[in-house]
């Protein structure tokens, strides 16, 4: 076989189906739905979810604790329940977990490594607490356990991109 010398490499036509997408995709661009990090791993527009959902949880979870500790009337009790705190008590709880969860929220965001294992502990925490708070606020606590349940799994599924293997130069 004869060897032809090096032609600059052309971009397949545009315009053909399906040449288009397939063009982007050697050239690893990304399209909008993989999220921001332009595709950094499997699940990132879930993580980002996730974020969003720690930070707007972890900011009500702070309100819910000031309106518990600027009043003891906000919150009534339904019925007895094993684990009595009062109020003032609980207020002071959603505020530091709530704060912790809101700061750790903004560090899932912008991509921070300690960010996802501070939030698996920080949610699993945030969780116990509205399971405890159930007695107090009900459905409220439900709405949080079940969005506390997709964040643990959001974070604990993510994994990292392995960069691909560029091929050796010839």
């Amino acid at each position: 076989m004869s060897e032809q010398p090096d032609r600059p490499r052309q971009a397949p036509p545009q315009g053909e189906i399906g040449t288009a997408w397939t063009a982007d995709r050697r050239r690893g661009a990304t399209d909008a739905a993989t999220g921001p990090g332009n595709g950094d791993g499997r699940g990132s527009g879930g993580l980002t979810l996730a974020g969003v959902l720690m930070l707007c949880g972890g900011i009500l979870t702070v309100l819910q604790g000031i309106a518990a500790i600027a009043r003891d009337d906000v919150h009534g009790r339904i019925g007895h329940y094993v684990y009595e705190l009062d109020v003032t008590g609980w207020g002071w709880i959603h505020l530091v977990v709530g704060a912790l969860v809101a700061a750790t929220g903004w560090g899932v965001l912008t991509g921070a490594a300690w960010a996802r294992p501070a939030g698996l502990a920080l949610v699993s925490l945030g969780l116990i607490a509205q399971f405890l708070f159930l007695p107090y606020a009900p459905l409220w606590a439900l709405v949080m356990v079940a969005l506390d349940v997709f964040v643990l799994w959001a974070l604990a599924s993510w994994t990292p991109a392995v960069p691909p293997a560029t091929p050796p130069r010839r």
